[in-house]
């Protein structure tokens, strides 16, 4: 299911980053208990929110989502 692939390459990215949700959260401008459903496929994430985390990521889109290459 997409929610949970996106959940878990937020979460696969962040823990790369040394990143806690807290943290990452602040970064992005969102709720840490916002980030922390997407990241468990609980919540559907809006394209908004995703670019805000992709951001704070230090990431694009494209990198993102190729979900071959580890960042």
């Amino acid at each position: 299911m997409i929610t949970q692939s996106v959940g878990n390459r937020i979460r696969e990215l962040r823990k790369l980053r040394c990143l806690s949700q807290e943290k990452l959260a602040l970064k992005a401008g969102i709720d840490r208990t916002y980030l922390a459903g997407v990241e468990s496929g609980k919540r559907n994430v809006t394209i908004a929110s995703l670019e805000k985390i992709v951001e704070a990521l230090d990431l694009s889109m494209k990198d993102f989502f190729d979900f071959e290459k580890m960042c």
